[in-house]
């Protein structure tokens, strides 16, 4: 498999602008995430602010899929196991809309919160603490 270039060395700029995207919408996606997930819920801003924080996550979630694997190994071109995750949100983001659209809530519930947890959460840890990840560049 051929190998993505590093992010410790010069990046293309058309990876560079993927990354920035990807950084600045995962970041205002945990800011309204965790504002959307400690109101109440089912009101009219819930479900304004609820749509602006799905669009941001797919947007970081398919701007993801942009991004070389830079740590762990690659299973398929410059995809890593990362992009699992991504995949998921990019499905589970309209499942929990029909979810809750069908009056399913503890389904929209469970997607949103996991997507939230895993997501934001346990994807941005990874990210920062891991070195060789661009986050990690960044804050280190």
């Amino acid at each position: 498999m051929a190998k993505a270039p590093p992010f410790n060395g010069l990046i293309r700029r058309e990876v560079m602008n993927w990354m920035w995207l990807h950084l600045i919408t995962v970041l205002m996606a945990a800011v309204l995430g965790a504002w959307v997930l400690l109101r109440p819920k089912g009101g009219l801003w819930h479900r304004r602010f609820g749509r602006v924080y799905v669009v941001l996550m797919m947007l970081a979630s398919a701007s993801s899929l942009m991004l070389p694997a830079q740590v762990g190994p690659q299973l398929w071109l410059h995809f890593g196991f990362i992009h699992l995750l991504s995949i998921f949100v990019l499905l589970a983001m309209p499942t929990a809309i029909w979810a809750a659209r069908q009056g399913l809530y503890r389904v929209h519930r469970g997607l949103m919160l996991g997507n939230y947890i895993g997501g934001i959460g346990v994807a941005g840890i990874l990210a920062a603490l891991l070195p060789g990840r661009f986050l990690h560049g960044l804050l280190f």
